[in-house]
């Protein structure tokens, strides 16, 4: 939790809540449990500091409903600012031209030793 406290919390401070855009970060886990952790985390300390939006995504989940958080249909009402998920789900909503980067301003890589190894 310490690491992921300091990422999360650094990402927070930086996005400014009046003109943070939908996907100004994406953190990317090597496992789901992982990322639902990250997302629990990103509401817990978020909650205190402003109100930014999250969602976090993975396999097995229906990809139409993925597809309605990030075009703002959501429940939320509007895109998330940080998205959480693992590799195969982040990529296929990229390639399915869903998830836009133009907006991009932090890119963290959760676990990245454990990513590499899945390549490989």
């Amino acid at each position: 939790m310490g690491k992921t406290a300091v990422f999360v919390l650094t990402i927070l401070q930086r996005l400014d809540e009046s003109d943070a855009d939908p996907c100004s970060a994406i953190i990317i886990a090597n496992v789901k449990e992982l990322a639902y952790q990250i997302q629990k985390e990103i509401e817990r300390l978020g909650k205190y500091l402003k109100n930014i939006r999250s969602a976090v995504f993975f396999g097995g989940q229906p990809f139409s409903e993925n597809k309605k958080v990030l075009e703002g249909k959501g429940p939320n009402g509007a895109a998330p600012h940080i998205i959480v998920g693992t590799p195969g789900r982040l990529l296929h909503l990229i390639r399915e031209n869903v998830l836009k980067l133009d907006n991009l301003k932090f890119f963290v890589l959760d676990e990245c030793d454990k990513l590499v190894d899945q390549l490989g």
